[in-house]
């Protein structure tokens, strides 16, 4: 939201200075951005009168001028139509920086002719796009006068930033309404008197909406006027808009953003000669067409706003107007449409639709519902001062949407939530100078306040949004600072599951050397593709660069690029990893939480302390393991299969289960193929963890950990060889040993894998060693040969191994 000092004055009785303004407004919960001091760009410029010109000896379209700039008389070569003796312009001394075209004017020789700096348009001083010609002003300012003042540019813009629930700040009205409740200043009366009307409007409207869509648009109003003249905009308008970014385009149109920023109150107004028949308000048609004022076309379902008329759409409601129905220089007779829009509506239609305006801009964060008819006067008022015109009566559809609210304020709340204790007569005030009407009532035999909360506040909702602000217009750093007496009834940490396991897997990883990176949630198209995705309802509508334009379905593509980057700039060793969302479809299911990283090796480990060990696929799948262990997984139960996506390398990767189709991890060595298309020599072996995948922990009664017994008798190890199919894992034999006798079986591990020699085609030789670790007695011979035997079914009858003899 921008304004000028001056605008706001318009609206705010006082003497504050712009510093204390700023101070005031950024207290009172309207952050300013930034204050731009518009004179800035235009410090070298003047006003310089022409007094001679003379065509150019070699060139018909350019003059000779003598221009008089106060100090000096020089001579400068124009091109512009428009230039003349006598005019007043805006010159540019050589040795200073054109802002619109970013040039350092010099002396230069056009066509043999010095030319001593520059006579400048409207595009050049960076106030709107028209280079046809120069400027020329209208005032008598004597040579040498700022550029900037001449031009009404020496205010600074104040940039504010809106919170969401604030529409009513969204005008500058409604920011000098807070203003003036913080007592920086009187708010000035608005001059709502009514218009009366000459004649009954020839076009009427009608809300035709189905009982299920009476809200898109409950009330509108509306008015014809006749023999207007969209004639160019007087200054004093002119300057308004230029001063906020909005390029002037006719007094009508710019009548309409006027209202828009200086009173929150969209308008449009349609051009009478070119609608047929009366207008309705209704529910757009499937497949049905719309032409907009920014010259595109859109396809409209069947959820949509539209006003329309006998031929079809005219306008989106809340959105933008149609570009056959839009006024211009010709414009002779016009319906000008004040209507309140569903704000939830507004903003489905525009985000489906992908069109950004500043009256969706508003709509979608409510606008004041019973200010439509205030809002068509005052723009009446200005319609009929400026481009004349005879007005018709009021037309109405609908009624005005139930706005009402009444809320009860206990004074001791304000304390409560607050921190701070006011006077009942403080906070009357407050809530008067913001706009609250109220009366004392008891209730319980308590006295409290029942607030009636104003039609431009729909975020006042209840008792904290009243304390809210009335703690906010007395000044949050009027609170006093108090000490903790005591820390003991602060509440403990509020992390859900997924929070708890983020939090563990980033302290986890940390301490196993990775460093936390952030990356865009965005990659290209052809880096989407190789990891499975590329989807086009995964496509960006409104991407912030070309190459970041789909969502990502994996994190490791901008790991891998990240690591790409730190090679290129001397780093050999990288190890990174990124907790964030991946995306592989577009609904609220297709998005879950992953934990990936990347580990790359290139430094050759030169260390006088031994041989250096490169990174290998199982450093990264004990850092999987190692996430897994502290979401609250049992590692045991964990199984590992030499089965990967595409952008792993085959044979040097795998994923990690539970069961047979909850896969709850990735990881292994990245295929060449992909880092040749990322431009990453070398090696890198990344994982992948999928938390939302992972089972929920049921929490135990006992929050200790279990007691650890240590036996006092001797282990027994046994060592046994199995002949398995090909096929057969050694984590489905070690599964299938453990099962055996999960007390006394305490460890089970692989030591030899055999092919060949005696053993059948498709069969291999599995060697493990078993502890059996007894708890209260010594196993005896025949125990532990029971045991054995126990072992050797198991396995038969899970795997079909026998042992090997």
């Amino acid at each position: 939201m921008k304004f000028t000092l001056q605008w706001l004055k318009e609206h705010l009785d006082t003497s504050a200075c712009l510093d204390d303004i700023v101070e005031r407004l950024t207290m009172i919960g309207l952050e300013v951005d930034k204050v731009h001091d518009r004179s800035r760009d235009l410090k070298d410029f003047v006003v310089g009168k022409v007094l001679e010109t003379q065509n150019h000896p070699d060139a018909d379209r350019l003059h000779i001028c003598q221009v008089d700039i106060g100090t000096e008389k020089v001579e400068v070569v124009c091109g512009a139509p428009n230039v003349r003796k006598g005019m007043l312009g805006v010159f540019a001394p050589s040795g200073s920086y054109i802002p619109g075209t970013g040039i350092l004017l010099k002396p230069t020789k056009i066509r043999g002719v010095l030319s001593n700096g520059m006579l400048l348009s409207e595009r050049e001083v960076n106030i709107s796009d028209d280079h046809d010609g120069i400027i020329e002003l209208v005032e008598n300012f004597a040579p040498g006068t700022s550029a900037a003042e001449a031009m009404g540019l020496s205010e600074s813009v104040i940039e504010i930033e809106i919170t969401p629930n604030r529409g009513d700040c969204l005008g500058v009205r409604g920011v000098a309404r807070d203003l003036a409740a913080s007592g920086i200043g009187i708010l000035k009366q608005l001059d709502t008197t009514p218009v009366k009307g000459k004649f009954r409007s020839p076009i009427r409207v009608n809300l035709d909406l189905k009982k299920s869509y009476e809200n898109a648009c409950p009330f509108f109003v509306g008015r014809f006027i006749r023999e207007v003249k969209n004639i160019e905009s007087p200054n004093w308008l002119k300057d308004k808009l230029i001063a906020v970014g909005l390029r002037p385009i006719s007094s009508l149109v710019d009548i309409t953003n006027l209202m828009t920023l200086d009173l929150n109150r969209p308008l449009h107004v349609f051009d009478a000669a070119n609608l047929k028949g009366d207008l309705q308000v209704r529910i757009s048609k499937s497949g049905e067409k719309f032409l907009a004022l920014d010259g595109k076309e859109y396809e409209l379902d069947s959820s949509m706003t539209v006003i329309a008329d006998d031929n079809g759409p005219k306008a989106l409601g809340g959105i933008i107007g149609g570009a056959d129905s839009g006024c211009n220089n010709d414009s002779k007779d016009v319906f000008i449409e004040s209507a309140y829009f569903n704000p939830i509506r507004t903003a489905r239609t525009g985000r489906k639709l992908n069109i950004l305006s500043d009256a969706r801009y508003r709509f979608e964060r409510t606008v004041d519902p019973k200010f439509l008819v205030h809002g068509m006067e005052i723009a009446t008022r200005l319609i009929l001062e400026i481009c004349g015109g005879k007005p018709s009566e009021l037309v109405f559809a609908g009624e005005e949407p139930k706005w009402e609210r009444k809320i009860k304020l206990r004074l001791h709340r304000i304390e409560n939530f607050g921190g701070i204790k006011l006077k009942a007569s403080i906070v009357k005030e407050i809530l008067s100078a913001l706009g609250f009407d109220f009366k004392e009532i008891k209730e319980n035999k308590e006295s409290l306040l029942q607030v009636h909360v104003p039609s431009w506040r729909p975020d006042i909702v209840g008792e904290a949004c009243l304390v809210e602000e009335v703690i906010r217009i007395y000044g949050y750093d009027k609170i006093p600072a108090v000490s903790m007496e005591s820390v003991n009834n602060l509440p403990s940490p509020a992390l859900n599951l997924d929070q708890r396991r983020c939090f563990l897997a980033r302290r986890r990883l940390a301490g196993r050397g990775l460093t936390e990176v952030v990356t865009y949630s965005f990659i290209c198209n052809k880096h989407a593709s190789l990891f499975g995705g590329g989807l086009e309802s995964l496509k960006l509508i409104n991407p912030i660069s070309s190459d970041l334009d789909y969502l990502r379905p994996s994190l490791l593509p901008n790991l891998i690029t990240a690591v790409g980057r730190n090679f290129d700039r001397g780093s050999d060793v990288v190890s990174i990893f990124e907790i964030g969302p991946r995306f592989t479809g577009d609904k609220p299911e297709d998005q879950d939480i992953v934990v990936a990283g990347v580990r790359f090796d290139q430094s050759g480990g030169r260390h006088w302390s031994g041989v250096h060990q490169p990174v290998d696929v199982f450093d990264v799948k004990a850092d999987a393991l190692d996430i897994l262990g502290g979401a609250g997984v049992s590692v045991e139960k964990v199984e590992a299969i030499a089965e990967a996506p595409s952008w792993y390398h085959p044979g040097h990767s795998g994923l990690l289960r539970l069961g047979p189709k909850q896969v709850i991890a990735h990881f292994g060595e990245i295929h060449p193929g992909v880092l040749q298309e990322f431009g990453v020599k070398g090696i890198v072996y990344g994982f992948e963890v999928f938390l939302d995948s992972l089972p929920v922990k049921k929490d135990k009664k006992s929050k200790a950990r279990p007691h650890i017994e240590l036996s006092q008798y001797q282990a027994v190890k046994r060592d046994f060889a199995f002949v398995v199919d090909e096929d057969v894992t050694a984590e489905q034999a070690l599964r299938a040993v453990r099962g055996a006798d999960k007390k006394l079986i305490t460890d089970v591990s692989l030591f030899d894998v055999f092919r060949g020699g005696e053993l059948d085609v498709g069969k291999k030789s599995l060697a493990v060693t078993v502890v059996f670790q007894p708890k209260d007695k010594t196993l005896t011979d025949a125990e532990i040969d029971s045991l054995a035997e126990k072992i050797v079914v198991n396995v038969k009858k899970i795997t079909g191994g026998l042992l090997r003899g």
